[in-house]
């Protein structure tokens, strides 16, 4: 998604655009820049493999996507890309999810293999950014899987910047469907000026639950009501919660 922004509104605002064509801009001590590119060749492919040591990645993995932030006077880097985010979830290791429609599926990685689903087909990470330590919004997709046509697994970092603040939305959204649906959300704040020590407020929410359970609570099955994780997110338990403020040093 392409926003336009007014380079009036953005100069009363102590910003301005990215030189040399780049997607993003400059306000405060911030350089927020997205890059987007197209999903990864055969060959990038089978490195990303080889590097994880996996056989297995996303249908698309936009490999040449991300969201960059950096603060100048510290010269701190705040990132994201697909490529960290599916370490995380080789490293996390969660078992496969149980469903039937499994068995049914056809090998999705390597042409000469029939899968055995001994791996975390969702692709769900624990993954919430890389780094050391109201006019523009953009959205930047890193990874997505259709599961075979049995749900979704999507990881997307969005990033909104205002004359005041930026805040970011770093969202794994996974739906098997009719068995569980599970949010992994990286919300980043940061306000411009306040305080000596600039700091940015992290917060890591992880929900979770099954068809089942919602059924059991009265709540709709129907999967056209879970195509966007936005509406349903208070639906789904909470299962873990970690609030952190980063501190950024005014001095490399």
């Amino acid at each position: 998604m392409e926003t336009e922004v007014d380079k009036e509104i953005l100069k009363s605002a102590g910003a301005e655009l990215l030189p040399d064509g780049r997607k993003g801009l400059r306000i405060h001590d911030w350089e927020i820049e997205t890059i987007r590119g197209t999903i990864l060749t055969s060959l990038a492919h089978e490195q990303w493999e080889e590097k994880l040591k996996t056989s297995h990645l996303p249908e698309m993995v936009f490999g040449e996507n991300a969201l960059v932030l950096k603060h100048f006077r510290s010269n701190t880097k705040i990132h994201f890309n697909a490529f960290d985010a599916l370490a995380g979830w080789k490293q996390e290791g969660l078992p496969p999810v149980e469903v039937p429609a499994a068995a049914k599926w056809k090998f999705r990685s390597k042409p000469s293999q029939q899968v055995i689903l001994d791996y975390d087909y969702t692709f769900t990470t624990p993954y919430c950014g890389s780094g050391v330590v109201e006019k523009d919004q953009e959205t930047v997709v890193l990874y997505e899987d259709e599961l075979a046509d049995n749900g979704v697994s999507l990881l997307t970092v969005k990033v909104r910047v205002m004359p005041s603040s930026w805040f970011l939305l770093l969202r794994f959204w996974l739906r098997v469907d009719g068995v569980l649906m599970r949010l992994r959300e990286t919300r980043m704040h940061y306000v411009f000026g306040k305080g000596e020590t600039p700091t940015v407020l992290r917060e890591s929410c992880w929900r979770e639950t099954t068809f089942k359970s919602l059924s059991a609570k009265g709540y709709p099955v129907d999967l056209a009501v879970y195509s966007d994780p936005g509406p349903i997110s208070q639906r789904l338990p909470v299962i873990k919660q970690i609030t952190q403020k980063l501190m950024i040093p005014h001095k490399v």
